[in-house]
């Protein structure tokens, strides 16, 4: 609380003498939605004010001498629909870049009235998805309450949508695993981009995406496209914003998550060719505060920094050509004497060192071909290491002297990436995309471990692979508009995978109906696939007699059809409702050969994987539900979203036996609202309060064997109880306040957010887990009330 105190008193140190007269620039480029086609000659306006300019033969607009505060923005344009903005934020320490893509009208018989509408907040801008979709941007990641400045957080608000787990940001997406998640940055499949992340995992305790770089990226939940492939429960498809190409800018942040960050762009040349950089750096701030000697309330102390960078080197005769990254490092030790008994992750009989870093490099190109089509590549270079050892002092305990090694987990994965799609618009009616994606892996990962077992004993082989493998996805998808109210996607995917010589092949399709200005309906199907997380194709069984089962590397894709059938009404200004319904029929499903209560479905949500060999692809699932969302975009000061979702997650072993899925929560509901007030004495800062209140149904969960955990010394489940136990209930509040001041004295306005999460200190189970020292079972609960604190500087 001291430290909250002391930047309290820094932020408001700035704060004399409010604005006067004080403005800002807005500018971007207006472009054709499917072409992405310059506009030139579209007119760019201020809602109530004189600002007015026209976007030059690039498509380039400056709007000067802007007031700041919550503006209106008009940009029309011959032969498409206008588009209004509203509620843009315009700050004196920053300029506001707005890229509008316009829709173009389709020309009808009879007479018509063409009439301003809003662009559709929310709405993807991928024009070939159809539902199942939310677009999001960094001001929404920031300004929901208990967001802790992490996207995979921001969008668990959304329907269909959950993360109960305190420690991590893994996401259900409709009762699937978190392992179905695909994570796109810059239009190539990446690596996990969290802090702490293990091999075959989507989410990691702290995101290492640095939410000040994002550009308006989408979040897709079912039914996507086809040039998304190796998914099954939703895509993350990142976009990073280009720097400011007129102006040098800074950024300075404090997060007690993300930590302290430092952002700089601008301009690589004088030329005003459109070229900038973005380069930004992040470290720790429980580090930091450690190392001064403050409490943090942790004795683990998480140690991590993170980077990013953009490079964009503008539009030439040669297409316009971008150079990217980011990466991070971290490691935390787990030390048993300083352990609490109640820790998520660590004992007190045993020392724990987890260590890990990423890196992407990526450069991405685009020309145009012809006047009707361009073609987009981009190709990267990641790797990722994570390594983990634990050590055991003798057991029964005593004290911390002797202690011997029982698992060393060492993973180092290198990718080669690429991807090339050629965009064509033959007229406003109909646009194709044809595409191909490539993923070279060379992994390196060997595990053993003797957990349970004396320094005498020797260790047991869980995994040992060193090669390199293929995947090659494939894709070409079409976009047809007969009429102005109606909208065909077709598409097909295809995959093959070197590991073992499978593939797949994927119909996708969408049909969606204007009904009115403001009501659509929409159907989508897709066939989506999927190859297993690598340490379950690479577990490896030793048996009695010696003989290593490796079975588990002939593993085929995970399958799942997808079906939704959605409503959505745009409403009152800044209302929308939507309601979406779809099931998903899972099959192929990695299962036990013998009768077992055992799916690869289950598993996702942790650092490691089940130790199960001898799999085989004949389980099945399913997920169904209902989908309700209430959202009143920020408008009039004020904001509110409300989702709820209605869901039944089921799946069959290979005993056939219908059970619960892990992630069968059966019930989630959201409130979200914020209020901001005008303050100062020239009504140019602002005061806002955000409050969240969200409850989920309770988790299935397999019980504990107690007395084989106690003859094994360590946690045992109770496999012929799968899932029969469910724990209580999620429920947390969250409560935000939030001050933004712009300087009148210099080109600088400054945030600050503190936001007090769980504010009702909801004991919220984690999970039910074994004790060696008590040798009982209890309940390991998550974080009680914790207080986050954000503030920025923009100048």
């Amino acid at each position: 609380m001291k430290t909250i105190f002391i930047a309290l008193l820094f932020a408001f140190s700035f704060s004399k003498g409010f604005s006067q007269g004080i403005t800002q620039t807005i500018k971007g480029f207006i472009t054709d939605k499917t072409s992405e086609k310059p506009l030139a000659g579209a007119t760019v306006s201020v809602v109530d004010a004189t600002n007015q300019v026209v976007a030059d033969k690039d498509g380039k607009f400056v709007l000067n001498a802007v007031a700041v505060g919550r503006q209106k923005i008009m940009i029309t344009y011959g032969g498409y629909k206008p588009v209004i903005i509203p509620e843009v934020l315009v700050t004196a320490g920053k300029e506001v870049i707005i890229d509008v893509a316009m829709e173009q009208s389709i020309a009808e018989l009879q007479n018509v009235t063409v009439t301003s509408s809003k662009v559709k907040k929310g709405a993807s801008s991928n024009e070939y998805v159809t539902g199942s979709n939310r677009s999001f941007n960094v001001d929404e990641v920031t300004r929901f309450a208990g967001g802790r400045n992490d996207p995979s957080r921001l969008v668990s608000n959304f329907a269909g949508v959950v993360s109960n787990n305190d420690g991590r940001n893994d996401i259900v997406v409709r009762g699937n695993s978190p392992t179905g998640v695909l994570w796109r940055i810059e239009g190539l499949p990446s690596p996990s981009p969290n802090h702490y992340a293990a091999l075959g995992t989507t989410g990691g305790p702290v995101s290492a995406l640095n939410t000040n770089a994002l550009k308006t990226s989408d979040f897709l939940t079912g039914a996507f496209p086809a040039e998304f492939g190796n998914a099954l429960a939703a895509v993350f498809d990142i976009n990073l914003r280009a720097g400011n190409a007129d102006k040098h800018e800074r950024t300075l942040q404090l997060n007690l998550f993300s930590g302290l960050e430092v952002m700089l762009e601008g301009p690589l040349s004088k030329k005003g060719n459109g070229s900038s950089y973005l380069v930004g750096y992040r470290y720790s701030f429980v580090q930091l505060a450690t190392s001064f000697g403050l409490s943090v309330g942790t004795s683990a102390t998480p140690r991590y920094q993170d980077w990013v960078y953009n490079i964009n080197l503008g539009k030439g005769k040669a297409g316009a050509f971008s150079f990217y990254g980011m990466g991070g490092v971290s490691n935390i030790d787990f030390i048993g004497k300083d352990t609490d008994t109640a820790d998520f992750f660590a004992r007190k009989d045993q020392d724990g060192y987890n260590q890990g870093n990423f890196s992407i490099f990526g450069a991405k190109h685009t020309i145009d071909v012809g006047k009707k089509s361009y073609l987009r590549t981009a190709v990267s270079y990641s790797t990722t290491n994570n390594d983990f050892q634990s050590y055991q002092y003798p057991l029964p305990f005593v004290d911390y002297t002797d202690r011997y090694l029982i698992t060393d987990s060492k993973n180092q994965q290198n990718n080669l990436r690429f991807s090339s799609y050629l965009n064509t618009k033959q007229n406003a009616k109909l646009s194709s995309r044809v595409g191909i994606t490539g993923e070279q892996f060379s992994l390196v990962t060997k595990v053993t471990d003797r957990e349970g077992k004396t320094s005498a004993d020797s260790f047991n082989l869980i995994r040992d692979f060193d090669d390199n493998f293929f995947l090659l996805q494939y894709f070409a998808q079409i976009r047809y508009k007969p009429t102005g109210k109606l909208t065909f996607n077709a598409g097909l995917h295809g995959s093959n995978f070197s590991f073992n010589s499978t593939s797949t092949f994927e119909p996708r399709a969408s049909v969606a109906y204007q009904l009115t200005n403001t009501d659509q309906v929409y159907v989508s199907y897709g066939r989506h696939s999927q190859v297993q997380p690598f340490p379950v194709y690479l577990y490896e069984n030793q048996s009695i007699n010696s003989e290593i089962d490796k079975s588990n590397r002939n593993l085929d894709f995970t399958k799942a059809s997808h079906y939704v059938i959605g409503y959505e009404k745009r409403f009152a200004t800044d209302w929308r409702f939507k309601v979406e319904g779809y099931y998903q029929d899972l099959f192929d499903v990695p299962v036990e050969r013998t009768a077992s209560g055992f799916s690869i479905l289950n598993s996702g949500a942790d650092f490691t994987f089940p130790e199960k060999a001898g799999l085989v692809n004949t389980g099945t699932g399913y997920n169904r539900g209902i989908e309700l969302t209430l959202e009143k975009f920020l408008s009039k000061g004020y904001y509110l979203l409300i989702t709820s979702s209605i869901f039944d997650s089921k799946y069959k072993g290979s005993d056939g036996v219908e059970r619960n899925s892990t992630f069968n929560y059966r019930n989630v509901l959201n409130v979200l609202a914020g209020k901001e007030w005008k303050a100062g004495k020239q009504k140019k800062n602002a005061f806002t309060i955000d409050a969240r209140v969200s409850s989920i149904g309770g988790k299935y969960t397999t019980p504990v064997n107690l007395n084989a955990s106690i003859i094994a010394n360590r946690e045992v489940l109770d496999e012929s109880k799968y899932n029969s136990e469910r724990l209580s209930g999620y429920f947390r509040a969250d409560l935000k306040f939030g001050y933004r001041i712009n300087s009148s004295k210099r080109k600088m306005s400054q945030t600050i957010y503190l936001d007090f999460q769980n504010i009702t200190a909801n004991e919220n189970i984690f999970l039910q887990r074994y004790n060696p020292e008590r040798r009982t079972v209890g309940a390991v609960n998550q974080i009680g009330f914790f207080p986050d604190l954000l503030y920025r500087i923009t100048l």
